[in-house]
């Protein structure tokens, strides 16, 4: 009889030990899923990522008309895993499918950003010895300052000017911090060898660099590229952006990439007419409105639940101006990720891109990937310890993002 209990006691415990496990892998699963999904026309519940997952269609009910004014497109779904166990109840939002003009080309970027930033600091040399005036007021790397004695500051010029028409007097510096404003008093003080007010640190006011436009939008004239914010070189800092342009660019070569050394396109600006005009720099790229035509050809944007694992490719160029199209495989698609730069994971498999680049390097950000005939997302970082993989982000998000920066 012992015996027969210790042997029940253990089927008992495997039995809770799988119904944890169960318990985990569900409760693992329901976080993976978002709680809307966007589908096109008449577009059945289906996520490509997770074919075990198929969707319950919705109780019988009045389904809104077109034409009803302030009528909700939406319904809930219940995923199922193998048709059978509940998973998560979800909302399906239906609209139509948009089409864009997928890029691939090298373009340049020229951001003139709103404000200052601060990228060094510099000790001077005065008549009481070595001093830092911003320092000493409490300023970091990092931080955008927006405003001295009162007046705009949008350049560097503007700064300087402000510190020298103080003449030596205490000024209140407005900066921005992590997205917080503060205040600052700050008195500069002369330079022993210049003579001039200084106040001891470098700022920056522009940047300019390269990266791959991923697509237009003809009905808007809207472009989208990067795929994440440009961020200054020095202090990693997202530009505030004041204004800036982008124009066509030439890719002369290739720095290989290697473990622990992400390798870079190079090029060179090929025109001064500028292509466009960049209305925003955020997270998930680059945007503005097309001023000039941009090549591109037509391509339906895919929703998250219409991406596979598996064969995708990529359009990104290597010389000249001309995309080529090279193989990667889709290896993992996080639909709730909380940076949107990962969504997507990428392995580069093409043996001529590996040959050329050794994998995803610097300037391919914003490349677009593609499967099944549709756009899916754009390449937005490398692995660095294995340029061979990289992120990226959906297709879907830039678009929404674009549609954003539309005036009015």
């Amino acid at each position: 009889m012992p015996f027969l209990n210790t042997k029940r006691r253990r089927l008992l415990a495997v039995l809770l030990a799988a119904a944890c496990f169960a318990g985990g892998a569900l409760y693992g699963l329901r976080a993976a899923l978002p709680d809307t999904f966007y589908l096109a026309g008449g577009e059945e519940l289906s996520i490509a990522s997770m074919p075990f997952l198929s969707a319950r269609a919705p109780a019988p009910g009045r389904v809104a008309a077109a034409g009803d004014v302030g009528a909700d497109k939406s319904q809930n779904s219940t995923l199922m895993l193998l048709g059978v166990l509940p998973v998560k109840t979800v909302r399906t939002v239906r609209g139509e499918t948009r089409t864009v003009n997928v890029s691939g080309a090298p373009f340049g970027i020229k951001m003139f950003s709103d404000g200052a930033l601060v990228v060094a600091f510099s000790d001077l040399y005065t008549a009481q010895g070595s001093e830092n005036p911003a320092k000493q007021a409490g300023l970091r790397l990092g931080d955008l300052i927006i405003s001295a004695g009162g007046r705009p500051v949008h350049s560097n010029e503007e700064l300087t000017q402000a510190i020298t028409d103080a003449g030596g007097a205490a000024l209140e510096i407005e900066y921005l911090r992590a997205g917080s404003r503060c205040t600052a008093v700050l008195t500069p003080v002369k330079d022993r060898d210049t003579g001039a007010w200084r106040a001891g640190v470098w700022v920056r006011d522009s940047s300019a660099g390269i990266g791959t436009l991923t697509f237009t939008d003809p009905a808007h004239r809207t472009f989208a590229g990067l795929g994440h914010a440009i961020s200054d070189v020095d202090t990693g800092e997202q530009l505030a952006l004041l204004s800036g342009e982008i124009v066509p660019v030439t890719i002369t070569g290739c720095a290989r990439g290697a473990p622990g050394a992400p390798g870079e396109l190079k090029g060179e600006f090929s025109g001064t007419a500028a292509l466009g005009s960049v209305l925003a720099n955020d997270s998930t790229g680059v945007y503005g409105i097309a001023q000039a035509e941009i090549g591109g050809r037509a391509y339906p944007v895919a929703g998250m639940q219409q991406i596979a694992l598996g064969k995708a490719e990529v359009l990104t160029t290597l010389q000249g101006s001309e995309p080529t199209a090279y193989e990667v495989e889709i290896e993992r698609v996080n639909m709730t990720a909380g940076d949107p730069n990962r969504n997507l994971l990428l392995r580069v498999t093409d043996a001529r891109l590996l040959r050329s680049t050794g994998g995803i390097v610097q300037g391919m950000s914003g490349s677009p990937i593609l499967q099944n005939g549709r756009l899916v997302g754009a390449v937005t970082h490398v692995l660095v310890n294995d340029p061979t993989r990289g992120y990226g982000i959906f297709a879907q998000t830039m678009l929404s993002r674009a549609d954003a920066v539309l005036p009015g």
